[in-house]
This record gives C-alpha cells, sequence and structure tokens, in this order.
C-alpha cells in the first residue's frame, strides 16, 4: 500500500503535540502520512470552549465567531494532551479555546474569529472628543481624516451599543494615528486615542 500525505492544518489556542507540533499560543500545522482514505488519524482534544474543528478528506473547520477577551484567573492550567493520541496524520491538542484546526487530505482550517475588548470610559471619552475635533480640521486630499473619522464612528457606535470594539479596529485606528500621514496626528486627543488604545491592545 502507497502512503498518501495527509495536510493536518490547524490554528487554535493549545497545546498540540504527538504527530503535530503546537504552542500554547495557538497553531498546529503540517503534513501527515494517512492511511490512504484520506481521513487522517483525526483529532483529539482534551478540553475545548471554542473554535471549530474538522476531519476528514477535505474537511473545513470554519471559525468567524466574535469573542470576548478572556483574563487568566490564577489556579487555572491548561488541560492536558489526551493519553490517547490519534493515529498517524492526526493532531492531539490539549485546550482549544478558539482558533480552528482540521485534520485529513486537502484539509483546511480558517480561523476569521475577531476579539472584542472591552471599551474603556477613557478611550470613549477620547474618540468622542476627537470625533468633534473632525470638521474642524482643514482639509486637503488624501489627508487620511475620513479614514480616521470611520474608524472613530465604527468604535464609538460598537462601544455604546455593546460595551465592546473589534481588535483589529483598534490596531487600525492606533496605525493611522500613529503613521503620520495623516492630518489628525498632531491632535492631543488623536495622541489621547492611541494611548488609550495601546493599553488595552497590550
Amino acid at each position: 500500500m502507497t502512503d498518501r500525505k495527509d495536510d493536518a492544518h490547524g490554528n487554535a489556542n493549545g497545546n498540540a503535540n504527538g504527530n503535530a507540533n503546537g504552542n500554547a499560543n495557538g497553531s498546529a500545522y503540517g503534513n501527515r502520512s494517512g492511511n490512504g482514505n484520506g481521513a487522517g488519524g483525526g483529532i483529539a482534544i482534551g478540553r475545548m470552549t471554542g473554535g471549530a474543528v474538522a476531519a476528514g478528506e477535505r474537511a473545513r473547520a470554519e471559525n468567524r465567531a466574535e469573542r470576548a477577551a478572556q483574563e487568566a484567573h490564577a489556579g487555572t492550567g491548561l488541560a492536558r494532551v489526551p493519553a490517547e493520541t490519534p493515529n498517524d496524520g492526526g493532531i492531539a491538542v490539549g485546550e482549544l479555546t478558539g482558533g480552528a484546526v482540521a485534520a485529513g487530505r486537502e484539509a483546511r482550517a480558517l480561523d476569521a474569529s475577531r476579539d472584542l475588548l472591552a471599551v474603556t470610559p477613557e478611550l470613549l471619552e477620547a474618540v468622542t472628543a476627537l470625533r468633534a475635533q473632525l470638521p474642524l480640521l482643514a482639509r486637503s486630499e488624501g489627508d487620511g481624516v475620513d479614514a480616521v473619522g470611520d474608524e472613530l464612528a465604527g468604535l464609538e457606535a460598537e462601544a455604546r451599543r455593546t460595551g465592546r470594539t473589534q481588535r483589529g479596529r483598534l490596531v487600525r485606528l492606533r496605525a493611522l494615528l500613529g503613521s503620520g500621514a495623516t492630518a489628525v496626528g498632531g491632535l492631543a486627543s488623536a495622541a489621547a486615542v492611541a494611548e488609550a488604545a495601546g493599553r488595552l491592545l497590550a
């Protein structure tokens, strides 16, 4: 019998070992030898509180969840990797709290989840102040003010509706304000937004 190559793709917040390499920050990826039917060796998980998992030929695991950032609790640790690990071509994961894992020939894992962060009163106040100043700026073509305004409006709307905002939005906004390529960067309120966003992202 001729072995075929099984693709084991993953992106998970957990530990993975056995036939796949991983770490606590969350990735498991590799090419594995299967049994010729494309199923791979399956997936074993010690504890799963989020994420997506799929196994088999052309399996597809997609995670498009919106999840609030979780704080670490003292005295809690990662779950152990299962003692009975999968066969060749499989993936063993101790703790899966998000991301996506797929095992099998031509299997694919897609992590399109979005991390949500709680917006502090300090950040919301700075965002409101900066939005109020944008119409007062002298405008020129390509000044970047519209891009900043769109991100601020989205952040404020999310924060007032849910108390949270997307991590990606904070990253984009901080980059816009700190790049020096916009007419907004020199404002004190812009610096306040960038600093408050940076503290949330740290």
